[in-house]
């Protein structure tokens, strides 16, 4: 199995996925466009993973790559790769497909409860409810033709799929103790009074099984998505 992974920033990694894939002997691939923006052949991938970043998917003027990221994830979707798109990987999907990304009434950051919404036979199915991991402040309108997967008291649109290939999550369920820390060191000034922006000192509180907990939906999530042998 050959995933590419599109990384914005070091700070924001595979996190849990990256056992996932490891278990499955997947052979993977990135682009880290911090440091370049080379983009492999579509034939030489079975799936694409695109992470999050601190960035917008509007910032076309100032990131010119993000055209480029966009048409690629145009020709991925046509071509029916498996893709599954995180927090800015979600907004970059939904820019790419025709939908508006636009800030957030209220940003979230920490664990909140995201609800499923019940979909049609043969969708992704999600817990009923799940307390996740958040750090976004900006959210998408549905592309058109996509089926509307969950939702949040912050958030109307936290995650959609698109046929049965794109997989789109505002919030992050491959969070890590180790993947929070570095979004903690490194985006510390998002945390600022809000009704859904808990403390830093909430955010690291969070015991061990908050994170066992969404790291098995992930991986429901992901044996859904990516057919292995």
């Amino acid at each position: 199995m050959r995933v590419h992974v599109l990384q914005h920033v070091w700070f924001e990694e595979l996190g849990s996925i990256a056992a996932w894939l490891a278990a499955r002997q997947a052979k993977i691939t990135y682009t880290r466009f911090f440091e370049e923006q080379n983009l492999p052949a579509l034939h030489s991938i079975d799936a694409l993973i695109i992470l999050g970043g601190p960035m917008s998917a509007n910032d076309e003027d100032v990131l010119p790559w993000l055209v480029q990221e966009k048409q690629f994830i145009r020709d991925a979707v046509a071509r029916g790769i498996p893709i599954l798109g995180v927090c800015l990987g979600a907004q970059l999907i939904a820019s790419a497909m025709g939908a508006s990304v636009y800030r957030n009434p209220v940003k979230e950051i920490g664990w909140y409860p995201v609800r499923a919404i019940p979909t049609p036979p043969g969708y992704l199915r999600l817990p009923e409810e799940c307390i996740a991991f958040n750090w976004h402040g900006e959210t998408f309108d549905l592309p058109a033709g996509a089926v509307h997967l969950a939702k949040s008291d912050g958030c109307s649109n936290q995650a959609f799929q698109l046929d049965r290939n794109v997989i789109c999550f505002q919030f992050h369920l491959e969070t890590t103790l180790e993947s929070a820390s570095a979004l903690l060191e490194n985006c510390r000034d998002d945390i600022v009074p809000g009704a859904y922006i808990q403390s830093e000192m909430e955010l690291r509180a969070a015991p061990r099984s908050s994170y066992r907990a969404i790291n098995a939906v992930m991986n429901e999530v992901l044996s859904y998505l990516i057919a292995t042998p």
